[in-house]
């Protein structure tokens, strides 16, 4: 360990930059050492990695492996959406987020031809409709309304329920144990119970769609005999999880950085072609879904540093995302970037499987709102907004804004 920069004690996680910034211990960690030494509470070693080049790198290498079942134990920070683990657990079926190839090559090959980008482009006049719908019923709301719940967790939550073919009256139900099983600091029984009631339901679900499928994306995989009910089950949790989790926080967490950078939201309400970019650049700037982690299968060489098999790794998105190597005054919001290569949907055999849906619903989303409420604002002061900083995936708890009402 290099003596020159003190060895981190657990992994910073203090938002004390701002709501939007990385912890200042991070950013000044990369600074020193993007790839750095990390103690454990435990008091096992093992390596945070912040800089854009190393996270490149190691997410695109496979010998840094997603599997929870190699025998290293006590990792205390979560990949979104897993379950927290303090002894090896085993794989689950169907969550090829947490596999290496060739099991994960084989699952998520099933997925490939659904979410291409030409069937993505098919469902953008859809999901505009359903961004109008549900503007509709928030324009008929008296102010201040809750921006959460009223658009930005029910706009995703009714495209990922269509496309999956799930119940959408159902939504109290999965939305409340996603909720529950996406808390960071809690007991394991709290977190593995929120799953099971997920993983009962889906499992009712599934079963019923293989006896008698309809057209939608559940009912295609119970069509593959492939695939056992309890991998179906696992590959519906990650992409109702997935699906709805991310995208609503990038909603809601987008426009409260938008509400608080003026400047950027005058300059998308003047020109709408920014949009696109913008969304690159939101996504970039505030990259919600942010730590995940690693295993070294062996001695492996990055950016200068060896990691020893075995060693368990952290992983910034958002760190990265804000590395002055890569982007120019990366921790300024600016919708005119060209933010591409940003690695908030991740790199690799990894990279996200949805992110050409979450772009069409942030293009539609943010430009649907800003459109329909010209004299959209908080409702209460920035500091007063509640952020998901006790949550896996970041964002806001709640988002109160006003408008002025035409008469």
């Amino acid at each position: 360990m290099n003596a020159t920069h003190p060895v981190p004690q657990g992994l910073p996680q203090d938002r004390d930059a701002g709501p939007f910034d990385p912890p200042r211990a991070i950013t000044a960690l990369r600074e020193a050492r993007p790839v750095s030494p990390l103690r454990f509470p435990d008091g096992h070693e093992g390596w945070l990695v912040t800089g854009y080049e190393a996270v490149r790198t190691l997410m695109a290498d496979t010998r840094f492996s997603s599997r929870q079942d190699l025998g290293i134990v006590h990792v205390p920070y979560e990949t979104p959406g897993m379950p927290a683990q303090t002894e090896p657990s085993p794989q689950i079926p169907g969550l090829f987020i947490a596999m290496d190839p060739p099991d994960h090559t084989r699952l998520r090959r099933k997925l490939t031809g659904t979410f291409t980008v030409r069937r993505m482009r098919q469902l953008e006049e859809h999901i505009a409709e359903v961004v109008e719908r549900q503007l509709d019923e928030m324009a008929a709301m008296a102010p201040p309304v809750d921006l959460v719940t009223a658009f930005a967790l029910p706009v995703p939550s009714l495209v990922i329920c269509e496309l999956l073919g799930v119940p959408y009256e159902d939504r109290a139900t999965f939305q409340d144990n996603t909720a529950k099983f996406l808390v960071r600091d809690q007991e394991l029984d709290e977190k593995m119970a929120a799953y099971g009631a997920m993983t009962t339901y889906l499992a009712g679900l599934v079963t019923h769609k293989r006896a008698e499928p309809t057209e939608d994306i559940l009912s295609d995989l119970a069509r593959d005999e492939d695939l056992g009910i309890e991998e179906l089950v696992g590959i519906a949790f990650l992409l109702l999880l997935a699906g709805h989790e991310t995208t609503a926080n990038m909603l809601a967490l987008g426009t409260f950085a938008l509400l608080e950078h003026p400047d950027q939201l005058a300059a998308l309400r003047a020109d709408a072609e920014l949009m696109p970019g913008a969304v690159e650049e939101l996504m970039r700037y505030l990259s919600v879904a942010d730590i995940f982690y690693r295993y070294a299968t062996e001695d492996i060489g990055l950016c200068g540093e060896t990691i020893t098999a075995g060693s368990t790794v952290v992983v910034s998105l958002l760190a990265a995302n804000r590395d002055p190597l890569r982007f120019d005054d990366p921790d300024a919001l600016d919708v005119r970037r060209t933010a591409r290569g940003h690695v908030s949907f991740g790199h690799g055999v990894h990279q996200c499987l949805g992110q050409q849906l979450a772009r069409i619903e942030m293009r539609a989303g943010f430009a649907g709102l800003l459109r329909r409420f010209p004299t959209l604002e908080l409702a209460v002061l920035a500091d007063e907004v509640p952020l998901r900083s006790d949550m896996n995936i970041y964002g806001v708890h709640e988002l109160p804004v006003t408008w002025e009402v035409q008469p």
